[in-house]
Order: structure tokens, then sequence, then C-alpha cells
């Protein structure tokens, strides 16, 4: 048990030491454009509708 427990103590020191993870900025799309994609999404399975 003992090398599992220096392991980990190791591994928890390490951790602690690094730094945070930074947030990656995403592009948000807008709304009509989510919107716009759902109504040609929705058109696409239309019943009847020939393709």
């Amino acid at each position: 048990m003992d090398s599992i427990e220096t392991a980990f103590t190791a591994l928890s020191r390490r951790m602690t030491r690094l730094s945070p993870p930074t947030p990656i900025a995403s592009v948000q799309p807008t709304l009509s454009s989510l919107i716009d994609r759902v109504n040609a999404a929705k058109q696409q399975y239309q019943p009847g509708l020939r393709r």
C-alpha cells in the first residue's frame, strides 16, 4: 500500500501546482441563425415533401 499512497501523494502535489485552465472564448451563434437552422431542418422532415 505504501507505493500507492506515495504515488497518490506525488500526483496530488503535482495537481496543486498546476495553474487552472483558462476558459476558451467561443463565438455564440445569434438567435436568428439558430432559428433559421431549425426551420431548415424542419422543412427537410415534413411528410409528403419530395426531394
